[in-house]
């Protein structure tokens, strides 16, 4: 099986989890840790780490470490794409994930195209 279509299968079946999906409606809007994404999709916050994990190591949402005021770390996660195109051609699956760019790193793009 060629690595796209690994990959369709792959996302494809994260998607296909309600968990997941709703993970990354929510992390489409805001950044939030994995207990508030527990309680707002209505699950264990074990099933929203696992569901993170492997939206993670498809790189479809980023973690940030954050401190809280008592001084103690925690992560948010945020979806880290915009768009996701299946798309067939001559006979092939191609999976396309287009990637959310921070503005400062869009700020600095822009200004190095300017030089």
């Amino acid at each position: 099986m060629a690595d796209e279509e690994a990959d369709l299968e792959t996302i494809a079946g994260l998607l296909e989890d309600e968990y997941a999906r709703a993970i990354l409606r929510h992390t489409s809007v805001e950044r939030l840790s994995a207990s508030a994404l527990a309680d707002r999709c209505d699950t264990s916050k074990a099933t929203a780490y696992r569901r993170i994990d492997r939206l993670k190591e498809h790189d479809l949402v980023e973690a940030y470490q954050e401190l809280d005021p008592d001084g103690h770390h925690y992560e948010t996660f945020v979806a880290s794409f915009e768009e996701l195109t299946v798309s067939l051609e001559d006979g092939e699956f191609h999976v396309a994930v287009e990637r959310s760019t921070d503005p400062a790193d869009q700020l600095t793009d822009l200004l190095g195209q300017l030089r």
